[in-house]
């Protein structure tokens, strides 16, 4: 049985950015802070560029991420402050000026906008130290650490809240941060990323949210609705007891998100939230979906989830889980546009992006992790590559005579499979890319490729990537819907099968010379 997250666990300076003890900004280097763009709900509202064309400032401690914002013409001239070290209370003071309105203790973001808050170099740790966002707007907050920030106990700071928005928020992209308590309530902590006192046009991106009793909430009590429009992508909630999040009202968009060892309640819409729940992996958790401790309702639309080892209470009249077989319960329109990795990769895809220090990686949309483009045309990547047709050419295979015709399927669809070896995705398969490849954990395994709705297959392609060739012996081709077996045979390259609809296919290797190195498995309907 889970048990709370309390109980569980085991209890140069560089060229500053201003001078010390003058409160001087210093004109640095332009950086690249908020590589790509803000995605989701972020980018909605005139969207959210954060200190987007202004100076770019360095500060190692707490204090001069103040006078860095107190050093500025207006509260609103853009400014990007890189930070590198450890921030906590010793380091950081209030400080006064006409662009600000700081205080000790806490690293204020108050009536003010445009700004952008990076973490650089070695990373930025915030200890015990947490970051509030009070009556601002297009704020970024990208690579950084906030860890064990209390609400009771010594040193307290936000409330307890890693971070947390309040009293008009507007447009905030809070992107690759690790954000992480050592306990729950009785421990002193409270939320690890909250907002409420209408906070709306807010995105969370790869990062990572664990070892804490509360994952977040939007909105503060059953009346307080004027909060949402909040996108979560891409994160990991690792051993959170409850509110990942909780919704009181408003619009949320979950997708492609990693949730392991929820142990008590997870997604908790609540009086008359709408939740979208697109593409999430769940492992190992209980009731992560539903309205709870509440007879208010909330609401939500579900697809293309995976519900891995997840159980489910039963319900009572302040205890509606969705499950054990969620269903929609209402429609909730997106306004922007995104790309969804399939549910099958999200573990594997989030584990290589989500959190600080990982090089900002985000996914491509076909579970392969990139750097983004610093000059980003739309607000989520581009699947590479464009073309729906294997052409001649260094990363696609070169027809041969039994080259199957017409439109690879597998470019754009989902994919996932039996264990894989370190290094490799699911997603390699089915990007075109002959030098990319996925192999099994030994020399036996399946891959498999799956669509959204229902697809015609009548062949395949099995491509061994380069210095593996023939190592692939016996397999067979099932019905991923079905388990049933539609052919077998030895060796890779192109195979028929009877025509089938489906939703999913997938190639089971039985047995190899050698590690089986599947680059490709193009799947095709004539």
């Amino acid at each position: 049985m889970k048990r709370p997250v309390a109980f569980r666990l085991h209890a140069a300076a560089a060229a500053m950015a201003l001078a010390a003890g003058t409160g001087v900004v210093l004109s640095m280097p332009q950086a690249s802070a908020a590589t790509g763009g803000a995605t989701g709900y972020a980018t909605q509202n005139g969207g959210t560029t954060g200190g987007a064309g202004g100076q770019t400032v360095r500060a190692t401690t707490g204090t001069q991420i103040h006078a860095a914002l107190c050093g500025r013409a207006t509260s609103s001239t853009p400014l990007i402050i890189q930070v590198e070290g450890t921030v906590n209370h010793a380091n950081t003071a209030k400080v006064s000026g006409t662009s600000c309105n700081t205080a000790d203790g806490v690293i204020e973001l108050k009536q003010i906008s445009n700004v952008t808050l990076v973490g650089v170099g070695a990373g930025a740790v915030f200890d015990q130290l947490g970051i509030h966002i009070r009556e601002s707007s297009n704020i970024i907050i990208q690579n950084v650490t906030v860890k064990n920030v209390k609400k009771s106990g010594s040193p307290v700071s936000n409330g307890g809240d890693a971070i947390g928005m309040e009293s008009g928020v507007r447009n905030v992209w809070v992107d690759h941060v690790t954000l992480e308590a050592s306990g729950g309530e009785s421990e002193g902590y409270d939320g690890l990323f909250d907002m409420k006192d209408d906070t709306k046009y807010v995105t969370l991106s790869y990062s990572i949210l664990r070892n804490s009793g509360r994952g977040g909430l939007v909105g503060s009590s059953e009346t307080e609705l004027s909060n949402g429009f909040i996108t979560y992508h891409h994160n990991l909630y690792d051993n959170i007891d409850s509110r990942a999040p909780l919704l009181r009202g408003g619009t949320a968009h979950m997708y492609n998100n990693h949730y392991r060892r929820i142990n008590e309640s997870g997604i908790n819409s609540r009086a008359g939230a709408h939740a979208k729940v697109d593409n999430n992996y769940f492992e190992d958790s209980k009731d992560v979906l539903g309205t709870f401790y509440t007879t208010a309702a909330g609401y939500w639309q579900v697809s293309g989830n995976v519900f891995d080892n997840v159980t489910w209470s039963a319900r009572t009249s302040d205890h509606n889980p969705a499950g054990p077989n969620p269903q929609s319960n209402t429609t909730v329109s997106i306004p922007y546009a995104f790309t969804p990795d399939s549910a099958g990769c999200v573990p594997d895809v989030v584990a290589r992006t989500a959190g600080a220090a990982k090089g900002l990686l985000v996914s491509d949309g076909s579970c392969t992790p990139q750097t983004p483009s610093p000059t980003p045309t739309q607000t989520t990547p581009t699947p590479t590559p464009t073309q729906t047709t294997p052409t001649p050419g260094p990363t696609t295979p070169t027809p041969g005579p039994t080259q199957p015709g017409g439109t690879n399927l597998s470019i754009g669809a989902g994919s996932d499979g039996s264990s894989k070896a370190d290094g490799t995705s699911y997603g390699n398969v089915r990007d075109g890319n002959l030098s990319t490849y996925w192999s099994p954990a030994g020399t036996t395994g399946s891959v498999s490729i799956k669509w959204g709705s229902a697809t015609t297959i009548s062949s395949l392609a099995i491509r061994e990537a380069a210095g593996a060739t023939g190592a692939i012996g016996s397999w067979k081709v099932l019905n991923g819907d079905t388990g049933a077996v539609l052919t077998s045979g030895s060796g890779a390259g192109v195979i028929t099968i009877p025509r089938t609809t489906l939703q999913k296919l997938t190639f089971q290797i039985v047995s190899s010379s050698a590690t089986p190195r599947v680059a490709e498995f193009e799947t095709y309907a004539g």
